[in-house]
């Protein structure tokens, strides 16, 4: 990997500058101090970031759980400039090949070979797109009062408000930003570490809660396959096929969101395929190029799409400006032969077992409650005051602030709390797991003297 160190002078001119003018997502406008700010990133190959001033750092959470293929590869960026150089945004009423051929990858590889892909910008506008489309499925077919979605608490499917509002729009998004969009039913989220029901009762309450609402309201249920918000607990498996049964008996149609498990996260192309069950939509983004361009889809089922096609009045009316954007379908064209060419899904299911395993050492740490994954790389490591009654820290303890410093002395990147989520990029070599879980190890250790 080729470093970009800057000098001193230039570093303390940008931190300047972004101290002015840049506002870091969901941290303090400008911040950029060495203890809670952002870092100036130059380079990166692999699972490795370089900082401006020359230190490394680990990729844990793969920069925003997308950059599936790693950092660096400069087939994406080739793919990208060839594509600019023909043509770089499709005027209205055309369509790049490259678009067209993207188009029809994603459908070869869902679970619908008939399915078609609606292209957006990213992982919310698919997600509302998903919900805008099942409403106006409803009204094609009839059912315009099918307006009501079902989502599941604690789970997290984008920032746009209609996005928020699915699964309670997070801790502070009611407190910030005032009344959520309404017709947003919530029901709990499989946990089976906390309960208070097993995943299979969680299903259940799917049922009872579209009989409640009336199921000639109920437009679509809309779940995570395994939710990263939630804290990455894998469901039994009869919850999906549950989930698929009851909303196949109410007319109700089930959006998978795949935008984080989503071209092989899981050890699968899709988390669906864990177990055999097809949704009537499904969203993806983030890993669809790896991060190297912004891009997202709704994928639709035939059963869906048709309802679309016939006369003009059966059109769906959306539109997003950069959707299928020509050189953002060229990235995720290279991005997703790269991985195919080098079994990087293969690689995500044999390396995602081996974390699993090596992380069951830090159940050494009093501190460590809960150790999940073992379904590719997603893993959760649950951090807790009590063991045996699984007592969360109290705020006080100031648990993610001990994290975020211990984090840093040990060169990793990502998010860490209550619950350490830990998702790197599928190119992950087994000595790089032995690393990662070492350093993991070694930030545990710090916090818990602490405390």
């Amino acid at each position: 990997m080729t470093t970009n160190t800057l000098s001193g002078e230039v570093i303390e001119d940008l931190k300047q500058m972004a101290s002015a003018h840049f506002w870091p997502h969901a941290r303090l406008a400008g911040d950029m101090s060495e203890d809670t700010g952002v870092k100036l990133a130059s380079a990166a190959s692999g699972v490795w970031v370089d900082d401006a001033e020359g230190r490394r750092w680990f990729d844990t959470l793969s920069s925003m759980w997308l950059v599936n293929i790693g950092h660096g590869r400069e087939e994406v960026a080739q793919a990208v400039f060839e594509q600019m150089k023909d043509i770089s945004y499709s005027p209205g009423g055309t369509v790049s090949p490259a678009t067209v051929k993207l188009s029809a990858k994603v459908a070869s590889l869902a679970p619908d070979k008939d399915s078609r892909v609606y292209f957006v910008s990213g992982g919310s506008e698919a997600v509302e797109t998903a919900i805008k489309m099942a409403k106006n499925y409803h009204k094609n077919n009839g059912e315009p009062t099918r307006w009501k979605v079902i989502s599941r608490r604690g789970s997290y499917h984008g920032a746009t408000h209609a996005c928020m509002s699915l699964g309670g729009g997070g801790i502070s998004a009611p407190v910030n930003f005032g009344p959520m969009v309404p017709g947003n039913i919530h029901i709990d989220n499989p946990n089976a570490y906390r309960g208070p029901r097993t995943d299979l009762e969680c299903a259940d309450e799917l049922e009872r809660t579209i009989q409640h609402e009336g199921p000639s309201t109920v437009a679509a249920f809309i779940g995570e396959p395994i939710s990263a918000a939630a804290g990455i607990h894998v469901p039994d498996p009869g919850y999906w096929p549950r989930v698929r049964e009851i909303c196949d008996k109410y007319g109700v149609i089930m959006i998978c969101d795949e935008v984080i498990t989503g071209f092989g996260r899981t050890g699968k192309m899709f988390a669906t395929e864990h177990w055999d069950v097809q949704p009537d939509i499904f969203t993806v983004a983030k890993a669809l190029t790896s991060g190297y361009l912004p891009i997202g889809a709704a994928v639709a089922s035939k059963k869906v799409s048709e309802a679309f096609m016939g006369d003009e009045e059966s059109a769906f009316r959306h539109l997003i400006t950069f959707g299928g954007n020509p050189a953002s379908c060229a990235a995720g064209l290279a991005n997703l032969e790269i991985m195919e060419g080098e079994g990087m899904v293969e690689n995500s299911a044999r390396m995602g077992e081996y974390l699993y395993e090596q992380l069951q050492t830090l159940y050494e740490h009093r501190i460590v409650g809960d150790v999940r994954g073992g379904m590719g790389l997603l893993a959760a490591v649950e951090i807790v005051q009590d063991r045996d009654t699984k007592e969360k820290f109290p705020k006080e303890a100031d648990i993610s602030k001990k994290f975020n410093d211990a984090w840093n002395r040990n060169g990793l990147l990502g998010r860490a709390g209550d619950v350490i989520s830990l998702a790197p990029p599928l190119c992950i070599t087994k000595d790089e797991v032995d690393w990662l879980v070492k350093s993991v190890d070694d930030a545990i250790t710090e916090v818990e003297s602490q405390l």
